[in-house]
């Protein structure tokens, strides 16, 4: 009997001594070994340019798929140990996938994924406390003067026609947003990825000519090789068949107007894009 409990004890002790081990192990992994290595974030930018870069965009400002990573405040990381859990295990529901499994560049080792956060570490932007733009009065505008609301949602209010912006303020740079309202046709191929969609719409701009000579001009939906799917400025939805039309065209140009600045000012856009900020932040 005392030769059993003293086995006992032995077995407890190492199942302790393993959790222990285990635990210091996990708080090591917690830290960035490679943090502010020069050396490490230049071999992160090579990693970054062809795992990331299709969706984050260079120098990891955002693209249309992916949200910008040199802002210091993120979304879904807090940390290193976060952010390097996003790159290898991905976000469900999102367009983010896990390592090695996008079929953009190959699977990369903890080091190269250490290395990548690094990069990111050394691209970031401190954001200014003072923030540009009022508010309250892009709040206005964007329900009232400047029509925004009629093609895109914000926080569920708002239209369906165009890309739901409640966390554009968060995903995309001030420079990319404002290229955006001014030249609206400039980045239509690449889309916007939203909440509820795993892949980016591309928000291709559709006319139809159907069968009875009717015109319906709108966004494509969805499309195959026989059937597309359209919204019209009105939101309708129409669902028509390829080989039954008149005529069927896509373009580039977005059906969103240029806001050049007699309509908006710099001031306005300002405001927009801060009232933009100010609902990702909630």
């Amino acid at each position: 009997m005392r030769h059993i409990r003293s086995g006992g004890s032995r077995l407890k002790l190492f199942w302790v001594s393993s959790l222990i081990y285990l635990s210091l192990l996990c708080n090591a992994q917690a830290q960035n070994p490679l943090a502010r290595d020069p050396k490490a974030a230049k071999a992160g930018e090579y990693e970054f340019r062809i795992n990331c870069a299709l969706c984050h965009g260079l120098g990891a400002r955002g693209g249309g798929r992916g949200p910008d990573l040199t802002r210091a405040q993120k979304k879904h990381t807090h940390n290193d140990a976060e952010m390097f859990q996003v790159i290898s295990n991905g976000i469900p529901g999102t367009a983010m996938p896990a390592n090695g499994t996008n079929g953009q560049g190959v699977g990369m080792t903890d080091t190269e994924i250490w290395q990548i956060i690094t990069y990111i570490r050394s691209q970031e932007v401190k954001t200014s406390a003072k923030q540009l733009g009022d508010p309250a009065h892009g709040k206005k505008l964007f329900f009232g003067d400047g029509n925004c609301s009629m093609c895109h949602m914000v926080a569920g209010h708002g239209g369906r026609l165009g890309p739901d912006l409640t966390g554009v303020g968060a995903s995309r740079t001030r420079a990319s947003l404002i290229d955006s309202i001014r030249n609206p046709s400039r980045r239509l191929a690449w889309g916007l990825t939203e909440p509820t969609k795993e892949f980016p719409q591309e928000y291709v701009t559709v006319t139809a000519t159907t069968a009875d000579g009717k015109t319906i001009s709108g966004v494509a939906l969805n499309e195959d090789s026989f059937t597309v799917q359209v919204m019209d400025r009105g939101e309708n939805l129409h669902l028509l068949e390829k080989d039954r039309l008149r005529s069927f065209q896509k373009s580039r140009e977005s059906i969103m107007p240029k806001y050049d600045p007699d309509v908006l000012s710099d001031k306005d856009i300002d405001d927009t894009i801060a009232f933009l900020a100010n609902v990702e932040a909630k």
